[in-house]
């Protein structure tokens, strides 16, 4: 009975005390317009992306995510922008972003329609920055100016 508690505290501690990893996607339209979704739980706008699940790396959950979320299918991933780790980034958790940016195409429409309100394709300089989701006005800022980013 010792050792199934002992690995049962561990799995829960390596879930409740580690944060969790997930990408954040750019997603750019043959047209060069960004791919935004706007959220349900807050109305804002942001990124679309998610947690990377059990048994993904990260190319399959940025595409699994941007369908869910947008309908699009990545065609190609360009780059990688940055990875985001500051507790303060997300209210709900401590997660790590992984920013990609991709290449998609496809019809604007989320299959996951509890997470999303509507997805729509903005030019770069009339993307709704200062008030969006989580920290993706830091990360839309980064990848509109070249950078890289580790923050």
């Amino acid at each position: 009975m010792g050792r199934y508690w002992r690995f049962i505290s561990t799995v829960v501690g390596i879930i409740f005390r580690h944060p969790v990893t997930g990408t954040t996607i750019i997603p750019v339209l043959p047209d060069g317009r960004i791919v935004m979704i706007q959220r349900s739980d807050t109305g804002q706008w942001g990124l679309p992306g998610g947690m990377v699940d059990w048994g993904e790396d990260i190319p399959q959950a940025t595409r699994r995510e941007l369908k869910e979320e947008t309908g699009l299918e990545v065609t190609k991933i360009r780059r990688l922008v940055g990875v985001y780790s500051s507790p303060e980034r997300d209210p709900r958790i401590h997660s790590i972003s992984v920013l990609i940016e991709v290449e998609a195409t496809g019809k604007l429409e989320a299959e996951d329609k509890l997470e999303v309100l509507q997805v729509k394709a903005f030019k770069p300089e009339d993307i709704p920055l200062g008030n969006l989701c989580h920290d993706h006005d830091r990360q839309l800022k980064d990848y509109l100016s070249g950078a890289t980013t580790i923050a």
